[in-house]
């Protein structure tokens, strides 16, 4: 019987991309890359307008905290610093402006490892991981370096999650089925580093061809195991995961470490892998592009700081009846307002979505319930909906806010076409903001005593 748990629901694959290989996309006569793009404080640029920059050398860093490195994807001229809106919502945000001058030259900092990776320290695999700027690749971008230090002396499994349970997304299939052992090579590195002694790669049951390649090479290795889950989503929710493979909960306020898990995406093994083996830093994604509205659908590697109307230009064009542009998937996806967005680290797909895929205009909760027999976390999104509309934030954070995972089953199932995930998400963004409020001036209180 295939592994599964308790709500979510079923929506239509649409991995229209499924077959389409991996295409590397030519550079871009100018990149925009944000010094935010990842959980955390966003890095300080290190280089000024006029400028000449490497392939891969580093632009901007943030010593002092949770943070992410930032390398330029491009060798050229520093053309400017600009502050642009964030494309996720963190406000304004600096973007070093690279004019692409097309040698692709390497910065000397470029250099494989060249040693045995698996007799070094944890240490020196951590320091390898930051210095290459790798972040989180499945969505929430959490510097990679950091949750392998939450892992040490806590984690005895490592996940390797390649679900890829939302509509759209294949760009996960097809590294499984282009780059298995970059997948599993990286992961041996992770599980090394994390001092884990099992390794579990879970796949949805609608890759089954890739669940084969994946079965074949992780066969060489003992302590490597290949679980097939059911298709439905959210599946790839480090909590659902956790919940089906190792049968354990995530208490809130806890990280998966807590119970004895780490989890990674597969792209984010793959970018482990090149950074030892390669040298290479964290520059560039592969994402899927998708939608009724683009013309020509594919799954593509495209440099860091390339610009949607870069890619739309290079998949054919986009139709004339383009409504929505979405940065990722459609269920938990952030909707552009305009084609000056850029590909960042965790970028997973484009989709360019017509009118013919829009919800019709919000209606009324009906009370029917439906909202809470597909969530996930087992919450009560009709109410977390009623308190974000009153901004009763005290109510809503009584009734399990903070634990929504934002997956957005929740609205995709309301027949009264309510958007309840982005009152949850708007409402529970706002609390999150006061708690880092009020830690920062108690902190600053203690400072001062």
């Amino acid at each position: 019987m295939l592994k599964t748990f308790k709500g979510g629901l079923h929506v239509p694959d649409n991995k229209n991309t499924k077959g389409c290989p991996i295409t590397d996309m030519p550079s871009p006569a100018k990149v925009y890359i944000p010094m935010q793009q990842h959980i955390g404080a966003p890095a300080q640029p290190l280089v000024a307008k006029g400028d000449y920059v490497k392939k891969g050398q580093l632009i901007g860093n943030f010593e002092n905290g949770l943070s992410c490195p930032i390398h330029a994807s491009v060798s050229g001229t520093v053309a400017d610093i600009e502050m642009r809106n964030s494309y996720t919502g963190y406000g304004k945000t600096a973007h070093i402006v690279i004019e692409n001058d097309f040698t692709d030259t390497l910065d000397e900092s470029i250099k494989p490892y060249g040693g045995d990776i698996f007799s070094e320290s944890s240490e020196k695999i951590i320091e390898i991981v930051h210095d290459a700027g790798i972040c989180g690749q499945g969505g929430a971008s959490f510097p990679t370096y950091a949750k392998i230090q939450s892992a040490i002396g806590k984690a005895t499994e490592i996940i390797v999650n390649c679900a890829e349970c939302e509509p759209y997304i294949t760009e996960n299939h097809r590294l499984m089925l282009e780059q298995p052992e970059m997948i599993i090579g990286g992961a041996r590195i992770l599980m090394h580093a994390t001092g884990t002694k099992h390794m579990t790669i879970a796949i949805e049951n609608n890759k089954m061809d890739a669940a084969k390649v994946m079965k074949e090479k992780a066969s060489e290795f003992a302590n490597i195991e290949v679980k097939i889950l059911k298709t439905k989503y959210p599946q790839g929710d480090e909590r659902q995961l956790m919940k089906v493979i190792k049968n354990v909960e995530l208490p809130a306020g806890k990280l998966p470490a807590d119970v004895g898990c780490v989890i990674f995406n597969a792209e984010t093994c793959v970018s482990v892998y090149k950074a030892v083996y390669c040298g290479m830093p964290l520059i560039d994604t592969v994402l899927t592009v998708d939608g009724d509205a683009i013309n020509e659908p594919k799954n593509l590697r495209a440099p860091v700081g390339t610009t949607v109307s870069d890619i739309i230009e290079f998949c054919g064009g986009a139709k004339d009846n383009l409504a929505k542009v979405v940065s990722g998937g459609p269920m938990m996806g952030q909707a552009q307002w305009d084609t000056n967005a850029v590909v960042m680290k965790n970028t997973s797909a484009f989709l360019f979505l017509s009118d013919k895929t829009q919800s019709n205009n919000e209606g009324d909760c009906i009370h029917c319930g439906k909202c809470v027999g597909v969530c996930p976390m087992h919450l009560m999104p009709n109410y977390l909906a009623a308190f974000s509309k009153k901004d009763d934030k005290a109510m809503a954070e009584e009734f399990g806010i903070l634990s929504c995972v934002e997956c957005g089953s929740c609205t995709y199932i309301c027949p009264g076409n309510v958007p309840i995930v982005q009152y949850i998400r708007t409402t529970k963004g706002a609390i999150l903001a006061e708690k880092r409020k009020a830690a920062a001036k108690t902190k600053e209180s203690e400072a001062k005593k």
